[in-house]
Protein backbone atom coordinates (compact mmCIF):
# COMPACT_ATOMS: atom_id res chain seq x y z
CA UNK A 1 0.00 0.00 0.00
CA UNK A 2 1.88 3.05 -1.26
CA UNK A 3 1.37 5.80 1.35
CA UNK A 4 -1.40 5.72 3.94
CA UNK A 5 -4.87 6.20 2.42
CA UNK A 6 -6.76 8.78 4.46
CA UNK A 7 -9.85 8.64 2.25
CA UNK A 8 -10.62 4.90 2.41
CA UNK A 9 -11.50 3.18 5.70
CA UNK A 10 -8.45 1.21 6.79
CA UNK A 11 -10.45 -1.95 7.45
CA UNK A 12 -11.83 -1.82 3.91
CA UNK A 13 -8.32 -1.68 2.43
CA UNK A 14 -7.06 -4.48 4.66
CA UNK A 15 -10.05 -6.66 3.79
CA UNK A 16 -9.32 -6.16 0.08
CA UNK A 17 -5.67 -7.11 0.57
CA UNK A 18 -6.67 -10.24 2.44
CA UNK A 19 -9.07 -11.19 -0.36
CA UNK A 20 -6.22 -10.87 -2.88
CA UNK A 21 -3.99 -13.16 -0.84
CA UNK A 22 -6.72 -15.75 -0.34
CA UNK A 23 -7.45 -15.65 -4.08
CA UNK A 24 -3.80 -16.41 -4.79
CA UNK A 25 -3.28 -13.16 -6.67
CA UNK A 26 -0.59 -11.89 -4.31
CA UNK A 27 1.60 -13.67 -1.79
CA UNK A 28 2.60 -10.90 0.63
CA UNK A 29 1.54 -7.36 1.42
CA UNK A 30 3.41 -4.31 2.63
CA UNK A 31 3.19 -0.55 2.98
CA UNK A 32 5.34 2.51 2.30
CA UNK A 33 6.05 5.53 4.49
CA UNK A 34 3.62 4.77 7.32
CA UNK A 35 3.97 6.06 10.86
CA UNK A 36 4.25 3.65 13.78
CA UNK A 37 0.70 4.56 14.84
CA UNK A 38 -0.66 3.71 11.38
CA UNK A 39 1.20 0.39 11.37
CA UNK A 40 -0.10 -0.52 14.82
CA UNK A 41 -3.68 0.34 13.83
CA UNK A 42 -3.47 -1.90 10.76
CA UNK A 43 -2.01 -4.83 12.68
CA UNK A 44 -4.73 -4.55 15.31
CA UNK A 45 -7.41 -4.85 12.64
CA UNK A 46 -5.63 -7.67 10.83
CA UNK A 47 -5.31 -9.69 14.02
CA UNK A 48 -8.88 -9.03 15.13
CA UNK A 49 -10.33 -10.05 11.76
CA UNK A 50 -7.96 -12.92 11.07
CA UNK A 51 -6.54 -11.16 8.01
CA UNK A 52 -3.09 -11.85 6.62
CA UNK A 53 -0.59 -9.45 8.17
CA UNK A 54 1.73 -6.95 6.57
CA UNK A 55 5.24 -8.35 6.25
CA UNK A 56 7.21 -5.44 4.79
CA UNK A 57 7.71 -1.70 5.12
CA UNK A 58 9.20 0.49 2.38
CA UNK A 59 10.50 3.72 3.92
CA UNK A 60 13.12 6.20 2.89
CA UNK A 61 16.26 5.50 4.91
CA UNK A 62 19.85 6.64 4.70
CA UNK A 63 22.62 7.94 6.92
CA UNK A 64 21.08 11.38 6.37
CA UNK A 65 17.40 10.39 6.72
CA UNK A 66 16.85 8.31 9.84
CA UNK A 67 13.25 9.11 10.83
CA UNK A 68 12.24 5.44 11.08
CA UNK A 69 14.72 4.57 13.81
CA UNK A 70 12.85 5.95 16.83
CA UNK A 71 9.42 4.37 16.33
CA UNK A 72 8.90 2.44 13.09
CA UNK A 73 11.91 0.13 13.43
CA UNK A 74 11.26 -0.93 17.06
CA UNK A 75 7.60 -1.70 16.29
CA UNK A 76 8.51 -3.52 13.08
CA UNK A 77 11.11 -5.65 14.85
CA UNK A 78 8.56 -6.60 17.48
CA UNK A 79 5.92 -7.48 14.88
CA UNK A 80 8.12 -9.31 12.37
CA UNK A 81 8.01 -6.66 9.65
CA UNK A 82 11.15 -6.06 7.57
CA UNK A 83 12.28 -2.78 6.03
CA UNK A 84 12.90 -2.63 2.28
CA UNK A 85 14.39 0.83 2.19
CA UNK A 86 14.63 3.29 -0.67
CA UNK A 87 17.11 6.10 -1.35
CA UNK A 88 19.97 4.68 0.76
CA UNK A 89 22.26 7.23 -0.89
CA UNK A 90 19.97 10.19 -0.10
CA UNK A 91 19.11 10.83 -3.75
CA UNK A 92 22.79 10.44 -4.63
CA UNK A 93 24.17 12.96 -2.14
CA UNK A 94 26.07 10.26 -0.25
CA UNK A 95 27.81 9.12 -3.43
CA UNK A 96 30.07 12.15 -3.05
CA UNK A 97 29.47 13.37 -6.60
CA UNK A 98 28.15 16.74 -5.41
CA UNK A 99 30.88 19.06 -4.15
CA UNK A 100 30.53 22.17 -1.97
CA UNK A 101 30.82 25.39 -3.94
CA UNK A 102 30.58 23.55 -7.27
CA UNK A 103 27.78 23.22 -9.80
CA UNK A 104 26.06 19.80 -9.90
CA UNK A 105 27.46 17.45 -12.56
CA UNK A 106 25.66 17.68 -15.89
CA UNK A 107 22.96 15.05 -16.22
CA UNK A 108 22.82 14.40 -12.48
CA UNK A 109 19.62 14.20 -10.44
CA UNK A 110 20.18 17.71 -9.09
CA UNK A 111 19.97 19.15 -12.62
CA UNK A 112 16.82 17.23 -13.56
CA UNK A 113 14.02 19.76 -13.10
CA UNK A 114 11.41 17.20 -14.14
CA UNK A 115 12.83 14.44 -11.98
CA UNK A 116 14.68 14.47 -8.70
CA UNK A 117 15.85 18.08 -8.39
CA UNK A 118 13.05 18.88 -5.98
CA UNK A 119 13.75 16.02 -3.59
CA UNK A 120 17.49 16.44 -3.55
CA UNK A 121 17.33 20.20 -2.98
CA UNK A 122 17.14 19.86 0.83
CA UNK A 123 20.65 18.36 0.81
CA UNK A 124 22.23 20.70 -1.74
CA UNK A 125 23.80 22.90 0.91
CA UNK A 126 27.50 23.48 1.45
CA UNK A 127 27.36 22.36 5.09
CA UNK A 128 25.85 19.03 4.06
CA UNK A 129 28.13 18.54 1.07
CA UNK A 130 31.20 19.40 3.15
CA UNK A 131 30.23 16.85 5.80
CA UNK A 132 29.58 14.19 3.18
CA UNK A 133 33.10 14.64 1.79
CA UNK A 134 34.40 13.65 5.23
CA UNK A 135 33.03 10.18 4.49
CA UNK A 136 35.54 9.62 1.67
CA UNK A 137 38.53 8.70 3.88
CA UNK A 138 36.22 6.48 5.92
CA UNK A 139 35.12 4.68 2.75
CA UNK A 140 38.73 4.44 1.55
CA UNK A 141 39.83 2.87 4.81
CA UNK A 142 37.02 0.33 4.55
CA UNK A 143 37.99 -0.48 0.96
CA UNK A 144 34.69 0.85 -0.38
CA UNK A 145 33.45 3.61 -2.62
CA UNK A 146 31.27 6.25 -0.98
CA UNK A 147 28.21 4.76 -2.67
CA UNK A 148 29.05 1.31 -1.34
CA UNK A 149 29.60 2.75 2.13
CA UNK A 150 26.18 4.41 2.14
CA UNK A 151 24.40 1.23 1.04
CA UNK A 152 26.37 -0.88 3.49
CA UNK A 153 25.42 1.55 6.26
CA UNK A 154 21.67 0.97 5.86
CA UNK A 155 22.19 -2.79 5.63
CA UNK A 156 23.83 -2.78 9.07
CA UNK A 157 20.41 -2.14 10.63
CA UNK A 158 19.15 -5.63 11.55
CA UNK A 159 15.58 -4.65 10.65
CA UNK A 160 16.58 -3.76 7.07
CA UNK A 161 15.90 -6.70 4.76
CA UNK A 162 16.98 -5.04 1.52
CA UNK A 163 17.79 -1.70 -0.08
CA UNK A 164 16.36 -0.29 -3.30
CA UNK A 165 19.16 1.46 -5.17
CA UNK A 166 18.60 3.62 -8.22
CA UNK A 167 21.07 3.47 -11.10
CA UNK A 168 21.39 5.07 -14.51
CA UNK A 169 24.28 2.90 -15.72
CA UNK A 170 25.07 -0.84 -15.53
CA UNK A 171 28.39 0.08 -13.91
CA UNK A 172 26.53 1.67 -11.01
CA UNK A 173 24.57 -1.52 -10.43
CA UNK A 174 27.80 -3.55 -10.38
CA UNK A 175 29.38 -1.09 -7.95
CA UNK A 176 26.47 -0.87 -5.54
CA UNK A 177 25.77 -4.61 -5.34
CA UNK A 178 29.22 -5.07 -3.81
CA UNK A 179 27.85 -3.48 -0.63
CA UNK A 180 25.78 -6.60 0.02
CA UNK A 181 27.37 -8.67 2.74
CA UNK A 182 29.74 -5.91 3.85
CA UNK A 183 30.07 -5.66 7.62
CA UNK A 184 31.03 -2.26 8.99
CA UNK A 185 32.70 -2.38 12.37
CA UNK A 186 31.69 -0.20 15.32
CA UNK A 187 34.56 2.23 14.73
CA UNK A 188 33.48 2.80 11.13
CA UNK A 189 29.85 3.35 12.13
CA UNK A 190 30.95 5.80 14.82
CA UNK A 191 33.18 7.65 12.35
CA UNK A 192 30.23 8.06 9.97
CA UNK A 193 28.07 9.47 12.77
CA UNK A 194 30.84 11.88 13.75
CA UNK A 195 31.36 13.07 10.17
CA UNK A 196 27.68 13.85 9.63
CA UNK A 197 27.16 15.34 13.09
CA UNK A 198 23.69 16.78 13.64
CA UNK A 199 22.78 16.90 9.94
CA UNK A 200 20.79 13.62 9.74
CA UNK A 201 17.02 14.02 10.09
CA UNK A 202 15.90 11.94 13.07
CA UNK A 203 12.42 13.31 13.83
CA UNK A 204 9.74 10.59 13.35
CA UNK A 205 7.23 13.37 12.70
CA UNK A 206 8.99 13.98 9.37
CA UNK A 207 7.43 10.85 7.87
CA UNK A 208 6.54 11.78 4.29
CA UNK A 209 3.05 10.26 4.14
CA UNK A 210 0.58 13.00 3.16
CA UNK A 211 -1.54 14.59 5.85
CA UNK A 212 -5.34 14.21 5.90
CA UNK A 213 -7.17 16.71 3.76
CA UNK A 214 -8.84 19.51 5.68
Amino acid sequence: MHRFDFETPLEESLSAFDDLIRAGKVHYIGFSEWTAAQIAAALTIQDARGYNRFVSSQPQYSALWRVIEAEVVPLSQKEGIGQIVWSPMAQGILSGKYLPGKKPPAGSRATDKKGGAGMISRWMRDDVLTAVQKLKPIADQAGLTMSQLSVAWVLQNPNVSSAIVGATKPSQVKENVKAAGVKLDANTMAAIDKALGKLPEMDPAQNISPNPRA
